[in-house]
């Protein structure tokens, strides 16, 4: 019987869980044995008892978790400590910012660890119910307009009061991927007018599907990656966008920045000149700040006050605010890749590295 441990998330601020009790139901009934360290469900709202009562066995350190565990399942990396528990030859499954974290990958290197990085598993139709960065940015972009709506002081839809008409709230959204479409879909359902824009002119159909308009600025033509992403900009084309944006951005109440580049740092989409110009009260919801942001200056978790007009929200992970959804997601994303790959005849986890999938994932 294979053992599948879900150790407690050690980042401050993560508050998802790899497993929920319906999923610890389900590898128990894969053939697994499930190991998970105390209170790793706690910041998720799920409690030991309710994955005892789904099956799974409550230990108390991720050292005695890891020591019999053929497979390591969790939300961010684990550390170069924790590795140094892990037995060689056991697969590591999690976000992984190769980029980032070339010390954990080298002792992943060192300690003879399979790792999977979540983050690589490429956007095809056989990969989707394992898709967990759609996953979760679908709910990153629902929830970043919830945040943005506390935040602006201002109520979105058009309201009748004895005092007169209120006018509901113009939203702009600058990338119209995953999250993009989310928080188009979200302003809408608020009540708020809203205009979008992506480099992909192929979005525009996505836009106004949701009913908000599409944002047009010739820009040129735009190449993109295998995975449908849109490349780095020209320095002229980004030039170009900015100086077109600056319009939108001095009628719309609030903007939300989403764009990020697979592997690389955050494009600057919205710089201190054209923040600068604008002259309208304007709260700008960046959620690429993470990953070195989309609006100059911007910082994690914090509300700046740019101005007498701006404010800057930088939103880290908007998904943890929704971490029982995110959880719930999440966790089945995890089971669905493992079944993927899992032989009932054999009883193991087969990962061939000319799988198309696993040729891309694996680390």
């Amino acid at each position: 019987m294979l053992v599948i441990f879900f150790p407690k998330e050690t980042q401050e601020k993560e508050n998802r869980s790899a497993l929920t009790p319906q999923t610890a139901k389900k590898f128990s009934a894969l053939g697994f044995e499930v190991l998970v360290e105390k209170a790793a469900g706690t910041k998720a709202a799920i409690s030991d008892s309710e994955y005892e009562a789904a099956g799974a066995k409550i230990v108390d350190n991720f050292a005695s978790g890891a020591a019999n565990a053929d497979v390591v399942a969790r939300v961010k990396c684990s550390s170069c400590e924790e590795i140094s528990a892990i037995k060689p030859g056991t697969l590591h499954i999690s976000f992984l910012d190769t980029n980032r974290l070339s010390a954990e990958v080298k002792a992943f290197q060192k300690s003879g660890i399979r790792a999977i990085s979540l983050e690589m598993i490429p956007r095809s139709t056989i990969a989707q119910k394992f898709d967990v960065l759609s996953s979760q940015a679908s709910l990153a972009g629902y929830a970043a307009v919830l945040i943005a709506a506390t935040s602006v002081g201002k109520a979105f839809p058009m309201m009748t009061t004895p005092a007169g008409t209120i006018h509901p709230l113009n939203v702009l959204v600058i990338g119209v991927g995953v999250a993009g479409l989310q928080a188009i879909a979200m302003a809408k359902r608020l009540g708020a007018r809203v205009e979008a824009f992506d480099t992909r002119i192929e979005t525009e159909e996505q836009v106004k599907s949701l009913g908000a308009k599409f944002l047009k600025i010739d820009i040129g033509e735009v190449a993109k990656m295998e995975q449908g992403y849109a490349k780095e900009l020209s320095d002229e084309q980004i030039q170009k966008q900015r100086q077109g944006m600056i319009a939108a951005c001095q009628r719309a109440d609030i903007v939300i920045t989403t764009a990020k580049v697979f592997g690389k740092k955050a494009p600057i989409l919205v710089t201190k000149d054209m923040l600068d110009a604008i002259r309208s009260e304007t709260l700008f919801v960046d959620m690429a700040v993470a990953f070195g942001g989309n609006v100059e200056g911007s910082v994690a978790d914090v509300l700046l006050k740019y101005s007498n007009w701006v404010n800057i929200l930088g939103i880290g992970e908007a998904e943890q605010t929704v971490a029982s959804t995110a959880s719930q997601v999440f966790a089945e994303n995890i089971y669905n890749f493992i079944e993927h790959f899992y032989s009932r005849e054999q009883r193991k986890i087969i990962l061939d590295p000319s799988d198309g999938i696993i040729s891309k994932c694996l680390v």
